[in-house]
């Protein structure tokens, strides 16, 4: 039974194995966009139908988080039509909304639904910084983390289950559970890490994709760090944290931002070159 619960582990793997485009990650999805996106619009909806009080509309702000959102959705939708995703980018159904909320945070449902909260707007600071955030949350949906996620949560219970048979009768059974849960533990807020770094990276590329100062987005989470030391907030060990530190992310997104703008650039050039052979025809 171990063998076949191991086979069919590995069978899996092997099988969903597939690339984050631009990163170049391998990641393990088997959890489709039909299976997902219907949930995912449904609770979307059920969310902003329980905070209808709380959604600015025909605001400076509201109007500026919606522009910059679609500019920032544009510019995907043109990566992904350009690299042959043209029935991913047909499934996205791209909605931004400001939710007023003190509480500094914006996340984005797969298939293209974001929130804003207010609270997060004075992190932001400028246009080029709602669009630092937001070329963050679209990258998520992008590269599926929560697909992914939700892959890796059914894969951790295959391994638990491969694990409990494997040793039942062994007298090591409990030092194998208990390595099984706290690497298994940790693992999972590596993973989330992972996700968090990877979203970082690609955020930066649609954002200087779409327009904007790369540059920003280095200077909101120098903000975001301000905020919690003026606050007191005290952030858990990194390693136990399922954010990298802020410190940690401007350091990795100057590395990266030379990067992100030769291939935003690149990608912008091909763009134009496509888009002017086929007014030519």
């Amino acid at each position: 039974m171990r063998k076949v619960l191991a086979l069919a582990f590995i069978t899996i793997l092997f099988i969903e194995c597939s690339t984050v485009p631009i990163t170049g990650r391998q990641r393990v999805n088997f959890v489709s966009d039909a299976q997902i996106l219907p949930t995912s619009f449904q609770q979307y909806n059920g969310f902003l139908k329980e905070n209808s009080s709380k959604i600015v509309k025909n605001t400076a702000k509201a109007n500026e988080l919606n522009t910059v959102g679609k500019n920032v959705a544009a510019a995907v939708d043109r990566f992904m039509r350009a690299n042959g995703m043209t029935a991913e980018a047909d499934s996205y159904k791209w909605e931004f909304n400001l939710i007023d909320d003190k509480t500094i945070n914006a996340w984005c449902m797969p298939g293209g639904k974001v929130v804003f909260y207010t609270g997060i707007m004075p992190i932001c600071a400028n246009t080029d910084g709602i669009a630092a955030v937001m070329g963050h949350e679209v990258a998520h949906a992008f590269a599926k983390h929560g697909q992914e996620r939700m892959s890796s949560a059914q894969i951790q219970q295959l391994g638990g289950a491969a694990i409990a048979i494997g040793s039942a009768n062994s007298e090591n059974s409990n030092l194998w559970n208990m390595a099984y849960g706290v690497g298994s533990q940790l693992g999972m807020l590596s993973f989330s890490r992972t996700h968090e770094t990877e979203a970082d990276k690609l955020g930066l590329v649609f954002m200087i994709m779409a327009g904007y100062n790369g540059e920003e987005a280095i200077n909101v989470w120098v903000r975001m760090g301000q905020n919690a030391e003026k606050s007191g907030s005290q952030a858990p060990p990194e390693f136990l944290s399922t954010h990298p530190s802020n410190q940690s992310r401007i350091v990795g997104l100057r590395d990266y931002l030379p990067t992100a703008k030769k291939y935003a650039a690149k990608f912008n050039q091909q763009a134009e070159a496509m888009l002017r052979n086929s007014t030519a025809k």
